[in-house]
């Protein structure tokens, strides 16, 4: 196969992935997408029915058992495919549980990490690859992995929390048993776990999108839900992400009709500062006031941070969005910020997420900054402080 083709190809399935993506998130209401729609929909109520029976096996203990870890374990999850805002919420459990004496271990799939190559000589008879090891990201002190190799969540959460051990594997008992033998952790915290039963989790936080809560109601491939709405009775406490207004009562409602006890926290995302890019500058939020501003970003939800840097400058005249977890080239991106010139663009802003997608040592036609964001709660901030209470009781006094 050519070059050329091998692009074309390439092309061609990002197309497609971005027509699915528009579909499953009902952002394409062209009829090609209604009718691909209408195809999916049958798929949703097998997926349905496979969820909810793996579910039903586990709780029952019937084939499927989880693992019971000598360590306080807490999961962080949604019901959804992205967006909720997971890792600003994982990097201020994690500070919070350390500033009060708790050794973390933040335990991750590492989704779209580089996969390891198995050494031929150790594949067996049946074609079994080899068993690795759990990347280490991060021992709380240096960090050895970067975004491709470590994924774009792990690399963050690692760069942030000097002091937290990140590790990743598929298998994340195998990665807890790991984190507990070789750093002495005695926390454990499950980075987007809400679907990983086979560990037993003591706290199980979900996040809903305000913004989007649960999509077109329907399951993947047809809807954006991992597991079916009531499935909200499996959480401790449901955090309402982007949650700058007052939540509509039928969302409040459909979460106290599948869960009475959940305490439900409110918070939104805060834009604080912005960074150079691969450097070390940083600027405070009202820079881009009076600047011609170009956006672009690779993540599940676009709009909330296109609104956000919208609200900041004083003109969004460039703006380009990418799939989810999208890797940016050298050329792509000097097309990308030659457009972005020639439409009048004085400085481009991108997430953090997408930054560290960004080649080391990149020279953009451009200033270029990313936003950092962090978690504020707005609502509940008694009930988060007695959930990290609850974690902090010495082990001795935990009970079940």
């Amino acid at each position: 196969m050519s070059q050329n083709n091998g692009k074309w190809l390439i092309n061609k399935w990002n197309d497609f992935e971005s027509f699915v993506e528009g579909v499953i998130y009902d952002r394409d209401l062209s009829v090609s997408a209604r009718l691909f729609g209408l195809f999916l929909h049958p798929f949703s109520f097998v997926f349905s029915a496979i969820v909810r029976a793996r579910l039903y096996l586990y709780q029952r203990r019937f084939i499927f058992k989880a693992n019971e870890i000598d360590c306080f374990v807490i999961v962080v999850g949604n019901l959804t495919v992205g967006g909720t805002g997971k890792t600003p919420v994982v990097e201020r459990l994690s500070r919070e549980l350390m500033a009060k004496g708790r050794s973390v271990a933040i335990l991750s799939r590492g989704y779209k990490s580089k996969e390891e190559k198995p050494n031929k000589i150790w594949l067996n008879i049946f074609g079994k690859k080899e068993d690795f090891p759990p990347k280490v990201v991060s021992d709380g002190e240096k960090i050895y992995l970067d975004s491709e190799e470590a994924g774009d969540e792990p690399f963050m959460l690692a760069k942030n929390l000097k002091g937290a051990v990140v590790l990743t594997h598929k298998n994340r008992v195998k990665a807890g048993l790991f984190a507990i033998e070789k750093f002495k952790v005695n926390t454990l915290i499950l980075d987007d776990g809400f679907q990983y039963l086979p560990i037993s989790g003591k706290l199980n936080l979900l996040l809903v999108d305000q913004t989007n809560p649960f999509g077109n109601r329907c399951l993947l491939p047809r809807g954006i839900l991992r597991e079916p709405v009531r499935h909200l009775s499996r959480a401790h406490y449901v955090l309402l992400t982007k949650s700058e207004i007052e939540p509509d009562l039928q969302l409040l409602q459909t979460i106290r009709k599948y869960n009475q006890q959940a305490e439900i926290i409110r918070c939104v995302h805060k834009a604080r500062y912005f960074q150079k890019v691969n450097g070390e500058t940083t600027e405070k939020l009202d820079y881009l006031y009076d600047l011609y501003v170009g956006v672009f970003c690779g993540i599940a939800s676009p709009r909330g941070f296109e609104d956000i840097i919208n609200r900041m400058s004083g003109e969004l005249r460039y703006k380009k969005r990418f799939l989810d977890h999208h890797r940016y080239s050298t050329a792509e991106l000097d097309r990308m910020f030659l457009q972005a010139k020639n439409s009048g663009v004085d400085v481009m802003i991108t997430t953090e997420k997408d930054a560290v997608r960004i080649p080391i040592g990149y020279k953009p036609l451009l200033p270029f900054y990313y936003v950092r964001m962090d978690i504020e709660i707005v609502e509940g901030y008694e009930d988060f402080e007695a959930a990290v209470e609850q974690i902090c009781i010495p082990d001795s006094q935990q009970v079940d």
